[in-house]
C-alpha cells in the first residue's frame, strides 16, 4: 500500500541453499563430491587433487585443493545456469512471450 504518494517497497525474496561436501583420500588421490541443494534443484560436481612425490604428505592440502576445485566447478555451473535463464527471459521479453520457468 502506498503511503504519502510513495510506492510500497517490494517484498524481499529470501531462500536458503545448502552445500554438502564429501572428501575422500586414498593414497595420493583426494576426491571431493559437492552437492548444492537449492530446495528446488540439485547440482552435483566432483573434483580431484593428486599429490606428487615432492609434495608433503599433508591430507589437509589435498582436501583444500579438491574442495576448492569442486566449489569452483559448482560456481561455474551456477553462472552457466543463471546466464542461460537470463538469456531465455530476455528472448521471451523481446518476443512478447511470458518469461520461461527459471528452474533448471
Amino acid at each position: 500500500m502506498a503511503v504519502s504518494g510513495h510506492a510500497a517497497a517490494p517484498e524481499p525474496h529470501s531462500s536458503e541453499w545448502s552445500v554438502r561436501l564429501r572428501v575422500v583420500e586414498v593414497g595420493d588421490l583426494t576426491q571431493a563430491h559437492a552437492v548444492l541443494d537449492t530446495g528446488l534443484n540439485l547440482i552435483e560436481v566432483e573434483a580431484e587433487a593428486h599429490r606428487s612425490r615432492q609434495d608433503p604428505a599433508d591430507p589437509a592440502i589435498g582436501d583444500e585443493l579438491a574442495v576448492g576445485r569442486a566449489l569452483t566447478a559448482l560456481g561455474q555451473q551456477l553462472i552457466h545456469h543463471g546466464s542461460a535463464a537470463a538469456e531465455a527471459a530476455d528472448s521471451a521479453r523481446r518476443r512478447g512471450a511470458p518469461p520461461p520457468d527459471s528452474a533448471w
